[in-house]
């Protein structure tokens, strides 16, 4: 059987090298943390110290590592697996990388008669331990026909996309479509919850329907449960996107939906989600809502309507504002005034504002934040006003607010409110 230099043991590698070794292989395993080796020294595995003594003696060496610099470090640096290769051997990179990284290895080690193949994998963890993973391929396809066997090791289908980076290209337009399936599930059980049905009752209407996806049967019952335990990390969903973005970037391709499932997964980030799963991304339309999806709840309908608008939660400010206000023309022009305003409120809905200032429902305004708030302009919508006195209150909904500016905002006015707190004691 054919010797296999492994490197990177996380949570799909590990599972990869220890089905290799149950179909009979030979595996001479690297990490960085070699106690992720120590069940498959109980399978018969050998560990090395570094990557090229994984390679020195192998027929065929795997690469299952996190990022693009991760990769070029353990294959082209100084202690990586190029340093130890002779002409013959073929290298596999499993990982999800961009396809300049692919195509870079791939020039390099043709250099040395080695062959590389970049075979990025879906199935997630699960795929893993089972073994059936799906691979996608790009590279010469005589070294893919020379270890099918290895690859059937590992999974049940594999699919060659074509010369060196094509497989790359196909993992991120996949992610993709993953990171948007994902959100497309938060969305549709957020909106039950928020009605006050039960997520798992919807959740089997979604998987017997034609809103069903691979992400519904991965982490439907995981976001119910509650269980973020990691098959593949929020993290590297996010780092997936952002290639994805760049990819499409360079094609000069408008990407709406990528953009935004790609602004979302940074605001897990920005929560500390990183290492969970990438299920756990439905705690920021949790955080919207003031809900937790799987926690029921009263239906919203049984309440009035003011008791439900004391339980989103607000922030009292006096933040001094600018706002432009643009009237209509004739012969489509507009011409706009500059009028002060106060923030008052902030909620998961909007803002709430005050000012002496008369303005229509509907009417869209420009909000000016103070210099020091290092805010763009941003655009609302008059949804709600309210006449006290001499003074007008506006609910103002936010259009077209990026998700890091969201975030900038909320941290603004946070240390404004913490600012204005009274002292205790």
């Amino acid at each position: 059987m054919k010797t296999i230099g492994f490197i990177g043991l996380g949570t799909m590698g590990n599972p990869m090298a220890v089905n290799l070794l149950k179909k009979g292989f030979e595996v001479v395993a690297y990490n960085r943390t070699p106690s992720k080796a120590d069940n498959l020294l109980e399978l018969g595995a050998r560990t090395v110290s570094t990557p090229a003594q994984a390679a020195k003696d192998a027929d065929v060496v795997i690469t299952m590592l996190s990022t693009d610099d991760v990769v070029l470090e353990h294959i082209l640096g100084a202690e990586g697996i190029i340093t130890a290769l002779r002409p013959g051997q073929t290298v596999i990179d499993c990982s999800t990388v961009s396809p300049e990284t692919s195509r870079r290895i791939h020039g390099e080690l043709a250099a040395h008669a080695v062959d590389f193949l970049d075979a990025p994998v879906t199935g997630s963890k699960p795929g893993a331990e089972n073994g059936t993973l799906v691979f996608m391929i790009g590279g010469e396809e005589e070294a893919l026909e020379t270890h099918r066997d290895v690859f059937e090791a590992l999974g049940t289908r594999i699919v060659y996309m074509g010369p060196s980076g094509s497989g790359s290209h196909a993992k991120l337009a996949h992610n993709t479509m993953v990171g948007i399936n994902a959100l497309g599930l938060m969305e549709g059980l957020s909106l039950v919850t928020k009605a006050g049905l039960d997520p798992e009752r919807f959740l089997s209407i979604v998987l017997a329907g034609s809103a069903n996806s691979k992400q519904a049967e991965l982490k439907g019952q995981k976001v119910v449960n509650r269980d973020f335990s990691n098959q593949f990390s929020l993290g590297l969903m996010l780092k997936d996107l952002l290639l994805a973005g760049d990819v499409a970037n360079g094609f000069q391709l408008p990407s709406p939906m990528l953009r935004a499932a790609t602004g979302i997964f940074q605001m897990g980030r920005a929560k500390g989600l990183s290492e969970e799963d990438l299920s756990s991304v439905i705690q920021c339309y949790e955080d919207w809502m003031g809900l937790q999806v799987g926690v029921r709840t009263e239906t919203p309908a049984a309440k009035p309507a003011a008791e439900e608008r004391r339980r989103s939660t607000r922030v009292q400010l006096h933040i001094k504002l600018h706002l432009s206000v643009y009237q209509w023309q004739q012969e489509g022009s507009f011409s706009g005034q500059l009028i002060d305003g106060t923030l008052v409120d902030l909620s998961e809905s909007g803002l709430l504002i005050t000012s002496a200032s008369p303005l229509a429902q509907d009417m869209f305004v420009v909000i000016h934040f103070p210099q020091e708030a290092d805010l763009p302009p941003l655009t609302g919508r008059i949804i709600r006003i309210h006449a006290e006195g001499d003074h007008y209150k506006y609910g103002c909904m936010l259009s077209g607010l990026p998700p890091y500016v969201r975030l900038k905002l909320e941290a603004y006015v946070r240390s404004k409110s913490e600012a204005s707190a009274p002292a205790k004691g």
